[in-house]
């Protein structure tokens, strides 16, 4: 991917996604339409028209992916006007941007970005389960490296209570009371933990982040709240789709164990990819 599809206009794709009060994303078209290179309203407007008509097309139930909304502008003189919006989920996005006009240089990249975006999930729903693990670990990582530094910026300097604040509100308990309910060993919660923990772990550790940022959190209470409210968000979430509660999750293999068997592997395709060496006339 070129550092011009990271920086335009797809990282700005992500940074003004909202997050509604059921914890699911979303992007308002009235902003989504200048970053896709349309200067008028009106032309965009029928852009999500035909992007509609596609997912209907597709047999989509249009009103879960396009809800028609309208909201309250600013028109100069403290008046203000009602104008039509649209909420789109990454679906409806993906369709709008693959129905518009590829000579639009904007157009052109977000629909390389959302090919590349499709490919990418493709092949990770192929991954057999140990190296989605590696993966979603890995993002993991990442994006505590990423709430960390958020979290400083917002006041934070005990990041025991502020971690432990987190897997309170999505396990319902100390992550030392979950590992001892696993019968695992203490710090071992997230390196033990299957996909499925993962990911609720790092929808988990996105969205504090998120929250951190959008709500300007800067002292460590106000923090430590809100890690611990996102995170019971998510175990809720959980809840209201009979998933199974994390905690309840059986421990798999220690990850650096799977890491080190990954490795074997890949030591062992490439030595049965080498040509037999020729042996020595004498």
């Amino acid at each position: 991917m070129t550092t011009d599809m990271v920086n335009s206009p797809n990282k700005g794709f992500e940074e003004i996604k909202h997050i509604d009060e059921n914890g699911t994303e979303y992007w308002s078209a009235r902003e989504l339409f200048p970053l896709l290179g349309y200067s008028t309203w009106q032309a965009f407007d029928e852009l999500v028209n035909r992007g509609a008509r596609a997912a209907l097309n597709s047999g989509q139930v249009v009103e879960n992916h396009f809800s028609q909304l309208t909201k309250m502008v600013d028109i100069g003189s403290g008046s203000r006007r009602a104008v039509k919006d649209w909420k789109l989920d990454r679906y409806a996005c993906y369709l709008i941007a693959q129905n518009g006009d590829p000579k639009i240089a904007e157009i052109a990249l977000a629909q390389t970005y959302f090919a590349v975006q499709t490919r990418r999930q493709e092949l990770f729903d192929k991954l057999p389960d140990a190296e989605k693990r590696l993966f979603i670990r890995g993002e993991v990582v990442d994006g505590n490296k990423k709430l960390f530094r958020t979290a400083k910026e917002a006041g934070v300097s005990n990041f025991g209570l502020f971690n432990d604040a987190g897997y309170r509100g999505l396990y319902g308990t100390s992550a030392s009371n979950v590992e001892a309910k696993k019968g695992i060993k203490k710090g071992e919660l997230l390196d033990r933990a299957g996909a499925t923990e993962l990911a609720a772990n790092l929808f988990r550790i996105t969205q504090t982040d998120e929250k951190l940022k959008k709500d300007d959190i800067k002292t460590e209470n106000a923090a430590n709240r809100a890690h611990f409210m996102v995170g019971g968000k998510v175990r809720q979430t959980i809840k209201d789709i009979g998933g199974r509660l994390p905690e309840d999750l059986k421990p798999e293999t220690h990850i650096k164990k799977i890491k080190k068997e990954m490795k074997l592997l890949e030591k062992e395709a490439k030595k049965a990819a080498l040509p037999a060496k020729k042996k020595k006339s004498k």
